[in-house]
């Protein structure tokens, strides 16, 4: 699953890149869309995919040849982002979608792709946790 070069410019979640990574629900749509795209996300995405692999590896839903297929795809998948570091100025910027309250990492990646969107509009905000998609809304990125 990569996205090179293109006009197209799409901030994906952790919850986009895993179904397509894992090929759950949602996760050719995700393929598909995102194949020759320009990639961003936050580096946080990293640490949430990892994160994730691993427990699904302990719960027993992937195997251990499972995990590390998936780990390396995804450390080459990785090579197509562009990723926004969590900084103070993420941290402290103000935005607050009015209509749910994000948990904390959801917020962060909707701040990181502001950022990316008033850099460049982006052309969509890739996520398929609705909640996500709602406030990404809120605040003016387009789902």
């Amino acid at each position: 699953m990569t996205g090179e070069g293109s006009a197209r410019r799409l901030y994906v979640d952790t919850s986009a890149w895993l179904a397509g990574l894992l090929a759950e629900a949602g996760g050719a749509d995700v393929s598909r869309e995102v194949r020759g795209a320009q990639l961003l996300s936050s580096v946080l995405l990293v640490v949430e995919v990892n994160r994730n692999l691993v427990r699904l590896a302990r719960e027993g839903k992937l195997t251990p040849a499972q995990l590390q297929l998936a780990m390396a795809r995804f450390e080459q998948d990785l090579d197509t982002f562009e990723l926004m570091d969590l900084t103070l100025d993420v941290a402290r910027d103000r935005a607050m979608p009015s209509v749910v309250t994000p948990r904390s990492l959801d917020l962060v990646h909707l701040r990181c792709a502001l950022r990316f969107h008033h850099e460049a509009p982006l052309t969509r905000f890739v996520s398929l946790d609705q909640a996500q998609n709602e406030a990404a809304r809120d605040l003016g990125l387009p789902t």
